[in-house]
């Protein structure tokens, strides 16, 4: 079903399990093969804020850059599975002969001694595991709208027991979760976790909450990338075909986003909401709402006119007299302005590079220079020592543009346009890609989003008769990898629907 752009103006809540059966099935799907659950356990070196109101729980260190993602896992330690069937039933003999030489106090020690043992001895590479992940709010339980309680209860009375039939049949389990909750409140929500987490004694669990608009936040596969990197380290992966999600927030008439059922496009696994796996519904029609890169059109050229080149040939100067045509020399080429035009995002540093940088184009841009003076001024000096430059700002209006466009005059050279086309959905999409899904080393820091909606708002398409020699249109036109491109390719939002 094709994307749409318009985002709808009401604000629905979370979708409740009113008037809906309360009769949930026993065991889950047969379609679901079994595969024993990866480790369970936390590794020895994570750091744990052990809870008090249920010994079964625990909060550990809040992950990524600017720690915007809880981390926390459910399960007494002496009783979870380990990584495999072999792994544990080995481990349970060994610990039983190293506990009858110590205290109660070192007995944890020295579990945790033996998995690190078994991690190293036992593993065989890439393990498959596979992963039974849910939503909390409005799926495990009952959607509380914005508002931030101690109170919750189960969103249907066999929740529980569907939960403990997925540990049964070997999945690992995992919530995830978008909490966008204040300082204030966030101890009353962990402390609700704790007593969810106290009535599921028996569910081992992984939880991700993602509390803050960054790559974390659903439908970012953060949270999803945490999880693989985690099972990687024991030597492991996830089988996607066997993992699935099970999430509200799913496009449905009423529902208050997509947001869950971009989440597993994004990551690949198969998704339900929680009235198909809880109570065996059919599934229901849905509609996923915002940009998405398959509304671009296809195909088109990176640049128009294509009729001239891009960067003109250096002309050459006449052969002396007396000497042969062979012996002359190239002159330097004759100095000129290329001004950009575009959102942030767009492509236009490195079109630069790609394009100008070898032409010998000197490169002007205000993030380096710091101000629209020092950038003019730096034009200027190109221009006198003869030189071709690239102004590579947004210059998203024609009093922006009018300052260059008068030192070209004054210069008597020519000065023309770039005007990268992209709208503002790809130019935001763009951002939230190099930002957050690149490689880390390729990253750069996400530019706010007043700064797009600020650009729109100014924006003054270039025209010729503002003194331009040329205007080329260029467009957007991804130059990545199969992989890149499947990457680029995902529902990227960090808020919305």
């Amino acid at each position: 079903m094709p994307p749409k752009k318009a985002e709808p103006k009401t604000n629905p809540k979370k979708r409740h399990a009113e008037d809906l059966d309360d009769t949930i099935p026993s065991s889950s799907s047969s379609k679901i093969a079994k595969v024993h659950p990866f480790f369970s356990k936390p590794r020895p070196s994570e750091g744990v804020e052990v809870s008090s109101s249920s010994a079964g729980f625990r909060w550990h260190e809040s992950l990524g850059p600017k720690k915007t993602l809880l981390y926390g896992t459910n399960g007494n330690p002496d009783s979870l599975p380990l990584l495999t069937s072999s792994t544990t039933t080995q481990s349970k003999v060994e610990t039983s002969v190293l506990e009858q030489n110590v205290g109660d106090k070192e007995k944890v020690d020295v579990r945790d001694e033996v998995l690190v043992i078994k991690e190293k001895a036992t593993l065989k590479p890439k393990e498959k595991v596979k992963v039974a992940a849910f939503d909390l709010d409005g799926t495990i339980i009952e959607g509380n709208g914005r508002t931030v309680s101690a109170d919750w209860k189960f969103w249907k009375s066999g929740v529980k027991s569907k939960l403990e039939t997925v540990i049964s049949e070997g999945y690992s389990l995992v919530i995830i979760s978008n909490q966008g909750i204040k300082p204030e409140r966030l101890k009353v929500w962990k402390e609700k976790v704790k007593s969810i987490a106290a009535a599921l004694p028996d569910v081992p669990f992984r939880l991700f909450a993602a509390t803050a608009k960054d790559g974390f936040r659903k439908p970012m596969p953060g949270m999803w990338t945490e999880l693989e990197r985690m099972v990687a380290e024991f030597g492991q992966e996830i089988d996607k075909e066997q993992s699935f999600f099970v999430g509200d927030a799913a496009g449905r008439k009423g529902d208050f986003a997509g947001t869950d059922r971009k989440w597993a496009l994004n990551v690949g696994i198969k998704f339900y909401t929680p009235e198909e796996y809880f109570l065996g519904h059919p599934p229901a029609k849905y509609e996923l709402l915002g940009f998405h890169v398959s509304s671009l059109p296809p195909d088109v050229p990176l640049f128009t006119p294509t009729s001239t080149p891009l960067v003109p040939s250096s002309p050459h100067k006449p052969a002396s007299k007396g000497k042969s045509k062979s012996s002359s020399s190239s002159s330097p080429p004759d100095p000129e302005i290329v001004l950009f035009v575009g959102y942030p995002g767009v492509g236009k540093t490195t079109f630069y590079k790609r394009h100008f940088a070898d032409a010998g184009y000197v490169h002007i841009n205000q993030d380096v220079l710091g101000s629209k003076p020092k950038c003019l001024k730096a034009v200027e000096k190109a221009v006198e020592d003869g030189q071709r430059c690239v102004v590579d700002n947004t210059n998203r209006d024609g009093a922006t543009r009018q300052a260059y466009i008068a030192l070209a005059r004054k210069k008597n050279i020519p000065i023309r346009c770039c005007h990268f086309t992209a709208p503002m959905e790809l130019a935001w999409h763009n951002n939230l890609y190099r930002a957050y899904i690149v490689p880390e080393e390729e990253r750069r820091p996400a530019v706010p989003y007043l700064a797009f909606t600020g650009y729109r708002a100014a924006f003054e398409e270039p025209e010729a008769d503002e003194g331009f020699d040329e205007i080329r249109q260029v467009n957007w036109v991804f130059e990545g990898g199969e992989e890149e491109r499947k990457k680029w390719g995902m529902w990227l939002q960090v808020e919305g629907k």
